[in-house]
């Protein structure tokens, strides 16, 4: 015996738009009900419950956002989808932030109409999508049925409170739609948290495309993103998939988002709001269902004022945003963070676990690790590699003990040099540089020996250099090209040139 169809209330004063809702929903074997007005719209609210409710935003006796916050105010089941003009990108926002499941652009494509009515079903308890979408719901129910101790939060390790309340808002906001913008130092785990966010969701059976944003060059970024036909630049030896038709029905990761170049970030703004995207070379739009999830370890909003970032594709992206902690801030959790990481490194090695003691747990928490877990993962790894027997030893902290950490201690805490001579007078530290005379070089030559040293310290891996010292591997080409620095593996006659 068949479960009954989802059943749809859908709110719009034009009738023949309601009119092709309607005929839209039947044909994918939804039961559907109408309502010209919010106030037709509350008493069939009255009367019996939906699956959904898609409502426009502007109508004759009020407004959609309206009938949004009376669902949620008593608490309603319903999933409500919005729809806004187009344009109208500061009412989508809203429509999210207050807790719609999903809008849409008029004029509606139907195709995206269809696709989002079938997200919202499918995210509703127990209610199965119709027809052709059966066999997807059945792989996310299952998915969702799997999740109640659900592993994806399970590998964001720790019960500190900062961390109780990041599971308890990935838990929150995963099964919607609206963007999330995941803020945090290096090495915090933003990329988990994004995995978590996508596992538990009803997008989970679909793909998550990852993108680091600061690792593709400029020149390449529109092919990545949106694809390319065949011929459409030098190289294009077939048509290619970008990181958005890749995602196609899961969702898209924007890593580092920050060091996205302006020119890109009109692009993207234009495909997140109009949810299609035009290959390089192609002149037809092709329309994309994903879900956007962005993080970063820069201030955005400062970016913004100092306009290096959009303002626009800033409030697009940061509709909810998850702040996660850095490991300083939660040290409570190291005793379990350094358990998994440590039969992490077994499995990996096919080695036992190393015994954590006391001791080396006292010694790891000496470390600063401005690197967060990423860096305790170094540190456990090193220490297993030179511990003997089945016990794990970890030498204290000491500024020789460990030349990689100490440097990113600097970079992070820039003020650290810049004190001895801003010092006030009479105080030790005043003289213990003399005053620059060229302030520019001298600050030059600083990042210079940071950099020489972080290099040395990772082989010269510039891609463990730059995750090292929180920036980008553009910035950090950037950075070893303007400051002259010369690798092993670089020949000399770049010197010839300057």
């Amino acid at each position: 015996m068949n479960a009954p169809a989802a059943s749809i209330l859908v709110v719009d004063d034009e009738p023949d738009l309601r009119t092709l809702y309607e005929l839209t929903l039947l044909r994918e074997g939804y039961h559907v009900s109408t309502a010209a007005t919010l106030q037709e719209a509350h008493e069939q609210l009255q009367t019996q419950r939906f699956d959904v409710v898609i409502t426009d935003m502007r109508l004759p006796d009020g407004f959609g956002m309206e009938l949004l916050h009376a669902l949620r105010d008593q608490q309603r089941p319903e999933r409500c989808v919005v729809m806004t003009a187009y344009g109208s990108a500061e009412n989508a926002v809203e429509a999210l932030r207050s807790g719609a499941f999903d809008y849409l652009t008029k004029p509606v494509d139907l195709k995206q109409f269809r696709s989002v009515v079938a997200s919202a079903v499918q995210g509703g308890e127990g209610v199965p999508a119709p027809r052709s979408q059966r066999a997807t719901v059945a792989r996310s129910e299952a998915l969702a049925c799997a999740a109640g101790s659900n592993p994806a939060l399970d590998r964001l390790v720790g019960e500190s409170e900062a961390m109780r309340t990041v599971k308890q808002r990935v838990a929150k906001v995963a099964r919607g739609m609206a963007p999330v913008l995941i803020r945090g130092e290096s090495g915090t785990g933003k990329e988990l948290v994004a995995r978590a966010l996508h596992a538990s969701s009803q997008r989970a059976a679909g793909p998550l495309v990852a993108v680091n944003c600061g690792a593709i060059p400029e020149n390449l970024l529109e092919a990545e993103f949106f694809g390319a036909r065949k011929g459409s630049y030098t190289g294009a030896t077939a048509d290619r998939v970008g990181y958005f038709q890749a995602a196609q029905g899961g969702t898209l990761f924007l890593d580092e988002i920050g060091d996205l170049p302006l020119s890109m970030q009109s692009k993207l703004l234009r495909a997140i709001q109009e949810r299609s995207v035009r290959p390089l070379g192609s002149t037809q739009e092709e329309t994309v269902d994903v879900r956007i999830l962005s993080a970063t370890h820069h201030d955005l909003a400062a970016a913004v004022q100092a306009g290096r970032f959009r303002q626009d594709l800033y409030y697009r992206l940061n509709v909810i945003e998850i702040f996660i902690p850095p490991l300083r801030e939660r040290k409570e959790d190291l005793p379990a963070l350094c358990q998994a990481l440590l039969e992490r490194i077994a499995r990996e090695s096919h080695s036992p676990v190393a015994r954590l003691t006391s001791t080396a747990l006292d010694a790891i928490a000496s470390y600063p690790l401005p690197g967060n877990v990423r860096e305790l993962e170094n540190l456990l790894h090193r220490a297993v590699a030179l511990s003997e027997g089945d016990e794990l030893h970890v030498e204290p902290f000491t500024c020789t003990s460990a030349p990689a950490d100490a440097v990113a201690s600097a970079a992070s805490t820039p003020h650290s040099t810049a004190a001895a001579v801003s010092a006030p007078n009479g105080s030790d530290a005043a003289h213990a540089l003399p005053l620059p005379k060229d302030l520019q070089a001298w600050l030059d030559q600083q990042e210079r020996d940071i950099l020489v040293r972080a290099l040395h310290a990772n082989h010269f891996n510039r891609t463990a250099t730059a995750a090292q010292l929180g920036i980008s591997l553009r910035q950090i080409r950037y950075r070893i090209a303007r400051l002259n620095i010369q690798g092993p593996q670089d020949d000399l006659h770049a010197d010839s040139e300057h």
